[in-house]
């Protein structure tokens, strides 16, 4: 009985040393210390914030840098990235983004067929680019952002589309329909109160449906080629049109010019006469005359030969040599 005793206890001794119990406490706290700094302490990109949560309830916000919290489950952080421009895709998606981006061939027909006004069938596919302006609305006021975000979009853009024809859906009026949803969209965002703000949409492809995109093509063929017509009709008019114009206006002003300068010079002889007539009047002989002597100065220098003969002379025979003067 003794020696078991002995050793009973000498194994006693052995296995529980006196310092074990409070190694193994210090480690674990140890542990639990580590376990506290790690999850104290977070890291908030530039172009994010940090939505603190305490139990599942909003606390503050944390901006860029290093922050800290307490640990989980205690308080969480969500990241939301309100600097950078985030984008939904409606009808397509993008599988890798670059020069030549890659899309994915599943089929998402039903995001983008739509009913235009005129009841003709279009595939629209756009995408939307947007910003968190407000993270805590974005994360709190509505349930489940993104779908309901994507719904909205996708109500909007029907709205717009089945407001137009598929004449303007698919040429001139891409551009207004971009504007027109981003206006109604943000309006729509403003009133579930999301925290989004749109900053553009983009109309990636309009087309009709594949079963009828020969006979879309053929009609836009016979628009282009009746523009190409009207266009030629049109450049010819404007070289002969004009032309005609300006020949007819130089007429009428050389007419015009005529009538004035004959109106003029009609005036002046009726003013001349008059003024002639009235020189008359006073002095007879001497207007008679001058008249007689200004008559000759016009007609003696048109006579080659001037034969001047006194018609008081008497007893001479008056001859005139005029054979002579012919060369005979």
């Amino acid at each position: 009985m003794e020696d078991t005793s002995k050793v009973y206890k000498i194994r006693k001794d052995v296995n529980l040393p006196p310092s074990s119990g409070k190694g193994i406490f210090i480690f674990l706290l140890t542990l639990l210390a580590s376990f506290v700094l790690w999850n104290s302490w977070f890291t908030v990109e530039p172009e994010e914030v940090g939505i603190i949560l305490r139990f599942g309830q909003y606390v503050r916000e944390a901006g860029p840098g290093l922050n800290f919290k307490l640990p989980s489950p205690i308080e969480t952080v969500i990241k939301v990235p309100v600097q950078r421009q985030l984008k939904e895709e409606f009808g397509f998606r993008t599988k890798k983004a670059g020069i030549r981006s890659i899309y994915s061939q599943k089929n998402y027909g039903a995001e983008s067929l739509m009913l235009t006004g005129d009841l003709n069938v279009v595939v629209v596919e756009w995408s939307t680019q947007y910003r968190i302006r407000d993270p805590y609305r974005f994360l709190f006021k509505v349930r489940e952002m993104r779908s309901t975000f994507r719904d909205m979009n996708e109500a909007v853009m029907r709205q717009v589309v089945g407001n137009r024809t598929v004449n303007e859906v698919l040429t001139t009026g891409r551009q207004s329909i971009a504007e027109e949803v981003k206006r109604g969209l943000q309006r729509l965002c403003d009133q579930y109160d999301t925290g989004i703000s749109v900053d553009q949409i983009v109309l990636q492809n309009v087309t009709p449906p594949d079963p009828v995109k020969p006979s879309f093509n053929e009609v836009n063929q016979a628009q282009q080629e009746k523009e190409k017509l009207i266009n030629q009709a049109m450049a010819e008019y404007n070289r002969v049109i004009p032309r005609a114009k300006g020949e007819a206006e130089k007429a009428i002003q050389q007419a015009e010019g005529y009538a004035t300068e004959r109106i003029n010079k009609a005036k002046g002889d009726a003013l001349w006469f008059e003024a002639m007539l009235n020189a008359y009047k006073d002095a007879p002989e001497i207007m008679r005359t001058r008249l007689f002597l200004e008559t000759m100065d016009e007609v003696y220098p048109a006579i080659r030969k001037k034969y001047i003969i006194d018609e008081d002379i008497k007893g001479i025979l008056p001859f005139l040599n005029i054979g002579r003067e012919r060369g005979k």
